[in-house]
């Protein structure tokens, strides 16, 4: 069994009722039958379309097939720092009568317009990403992305010499989740290794490029290069190949184990990335909007996992 299937269950005790229906295609998915009770109406919201997200919207549909008493309205922005695409689908939703979202936000900006969705009665469940203070959500979802940064840290503390300089790719700065990625692999990485460079990226696989080349132009003999998540470790490949040096000659860790980061560590060009698991977050997230909206009790925080993706396990991950 691959390990992302192997990770601890979740300590969810939600009663929810089952049943068989098939998803329809579009911006909702039910499987009310003919003469039964309305299916009550929850919204799910992804930042924008990556194969991370695409993941966890496939593990909602396929948990709604199993739920007809579940009508699911989807929604998504157009990029990871698309405050504005995301309050218009809030608003959109609330519009439509949900009674709970569950939603990847942006950015603590979004925290009145959720604020108000709570003040008119819908549950919001936090999926990846918290909202630190913010005390209207109902559950945080996500990967504990402070210890998966220190799983990083204390990996690469162990692959590069005392002494060595790196470069770090920050994500958004002002996501907490993203800031914790870093905060995290700093804490273990020691204080024998100097960090030369930590360029936002925005998780964004063109602005790794950029961020990477400028980086191996000013420190050509840096040991390692981390990244706060998957495109812009992508990016910094690709710099690195451009730069003419050989794959191992500089370490490279990302955060998300995407596609593109897990085929390039079976060939490998990039030495390790921390993986999350998005199915479970998409799963957990919806089943647990749905129990908040029904009035069940439901954890405060429910940590979805962290592993760390290496040449030697990576064929588990594909």
């Amino acid at each position: 069994m691959a390990p992302h299937l192997r990770s601890a269950s979740l300590a969810l005790a939600l009663a929810l009722c089952l049943g068989a229906c098939s998803t329809g295609s579009g911006t909702s998915t039910t499987g009310a039958s003919p003469g039964t009770a309305e299916p009550i109406k929850v919204g799910f919201i992804t930042k924008f379309p990556v194969d991370f997200y695409d993941t966890m919207v496939d593990a909602v549909k396929t948990w709604n097939r199993d739920h007809p008493d579940v009508e699911v309205l989807f929604g998504q922005g157009k990029s990871g720092t698309d405050d504005e695409g995301e309050t218009a689908q809030i608003e959109s939703m609330l519009a439509k009568g949900v009674k709970a979202i569950a939603i990847t936000p942006t950015s603590p900006n979004l925290q009145n317009v959720l604020q108000k969705a709570v003040d008119a009665g819908v549950k919001i469940v936090l999926v990846d990403n918290d909202i630190p203070g913010w005390a209207g959500k109902s559950s945080v979802v996500a990967t504990d992305n402070l210890a998966g940064g220190k799983l990083a840290g204390a990996w690469l503390a162990e692959r590069v010499k005392p002494g060595s300089t790196i470069a770090v790719l920050q994500g958004r700065l002002g996501n907490p989740s993203l800031d914790d990625r870093v905060t995290g692999m700093l804490a273990t990485l020691g204080d024998g290794v100097t960090v030369v460079s930590k360029p936002a990226t925005d998780c964004d696989q063109t602005k790794g490029l950029n961020a990477a080349q400028d980086i191996l132009a000013a420190h050509p003999g840096i040991a390692a290069i981390y990244g706060a998540c998957g495109p812009p470790v992508l990016g910094a490949l690709q710099a690195v190949k451009s730069a003419g040096k050989k794959p191992g000659e500089l370490v490279l860790v990302g955060f998300d184990a995407s596609p593109g980061e897990l085929k390039a560590i079976a060939a490998g060009e990039i030495a390790a990335s921390v993986a999350q698991f998005p199915a479970k977050m998409g799963s957990a997230g919806i089943e647990t909007a749905v129990a908040a909206a029904r009035g069940q009790r439901v954890p405060a925080i429910i940590d979805t996992g962290t592993e760390m993706v290496t040449k030697e396990n990576v064929a588990g991950f594909q």
